[in-house]
Formats: structure tokens, C-alpha cells, sequence
């Protein structure tokens, strides 16, 4: 039976992994950016521009979506560390999606580069 870190290491064998001093421009260039992390984790920070698709839930709502019919969309995909990304942009692969990439690192390589991310606004209680 293989580890989770197997499947990990065997998606990111079949996948692009964009490094990080190369993720904003990934991001630009791409027509879709997913992130994706649980629900809860992407309402806690994600990246501008983002779409929080679970990976639980990614193909389905990639499937039922005339928008992502296109099997040459530009992906970039991301995660907490890049392994859940990986292993979604490697089933989008499956799905046949030419152009899936996920950011080396995910969101935790983003923010230790020092690099933006959308927070939660905060209530007042001015």
C-alpha cells in the first residue's frame, strides 16, 4: 500500500510545479488560479483572485461548468505546502487539462517570500 508522501511524490513526478519567485508571473499568465484547500483555510487567507474549489470537490465542479470546458485553460493550483495541488493538478490531468501547474511550496512557501495574501476583514466593534 503506498503512503500518502508516495502519492504525493508520484503526482509531483507527472506535474509542473511552478518555484515560487516564479508564481506571480505563473499566476498573471494563468486563466484560472484554485486554491485548492478546505473551505475554512481559504475563508483564513488566500491568494487575490483565487477560487477555493476543495479537493474533494474539484472535478465535480470543474465537470459541471460549461466556463471550464475548455481543455486548454491555464491552471495554477495551490495548497497549504503543495501536496494536496499536486495531486489535483495531477487528476486534472486525468480529466484531460492541458496546462495544469501547482505554485512549489504552496501558500506557506508564499508568505515566508513575503508575498500578499487575502485576510479576513475583521469586525469593527468601534
Amino acid at each position: 500500500m503506498k503512503t500518502a508522501h508516495e502519492l504525493v511524490a508520484e503526482a509531483k513526478a507527472h506535474v509542473t510545479e511552478v518555484p515560487i519567485d516564479q508564481a506571480q508571473d505563473a499566476i498573471r499568465a494563468a486563466d484560472l488560479l484554485i486554491d485548492v484547500r478546505e473551505a475554512d483555510e481559504f475563508a483564513a487567507g488566500h491568494l487575490q483572485g483565487a477560487v477555493g474549489m476543495p479537493r474533494g470537490v474539484l472535478e465535480f465542479r470543474l465537470a459541471g461548468n460549461p466556463a471550464f470546458e475548455r481543455r486548454d485553460l491555464r491552471m495554477v493550483l495551490y495548497c497549504k505546502t503543495s501536496g494536496r495541488a499536486a495531486l489535483a493538478a495531477r487528476s486534472l490531468q486525468s480529466m484531460g487539462y492541458l496546462n495544469v501547474q501547482s505554485i512549489a511550496g504552496g501558500l506557506e512557501a508564499w508568505v515566508q517570500a513575503g508575498l500578499p495574501i487575502v485576510l479576513p476583514e475583521q469586525p469593527s466593534f468601534d
